[in-house]
């Protein structure tokens, strides 16, 4: 099926950046972002279905600039805790 729609420029853009960001063009990045809207009722319940849900959806391997995934979540934690003034 071959559906066409007028976008405002400002989502068209945010979509393209988006889009390239991931390695993909705007109509593939589109239907990802469609297939994932079925899945919105879906939430994991577990770290395993989260992971699993980052596999399925292509999201592991999406950041080669973190080198050190434990270091850089320690960093976002503490990030948290001083805007939380903990």
């Amino acid at each position: 099926m071959t559906l066409s729609i007028e976008l405002p420029e400002e989502l068209e853009t945010e979509l393209v950046t988006e889009a390239e960001n991931l390695g993909l063009s705007l109509s593939e990045y589109t239907l990802q972002l469609l297939q994932v809207r079925r899945l919105a009722g879906v939430l994991p319940r577990t770290g395993t279905d989260l992971v699993t849900y980052w596999r399925r959806e292509n999201l592991i391997g999406t950041r080669p600039e973190i080198a050190d995934s434990p270091a850089h979540a320690r960093g976002l934690r503490e990030q948290a805790q001083r805007r939380r003034g903990a």
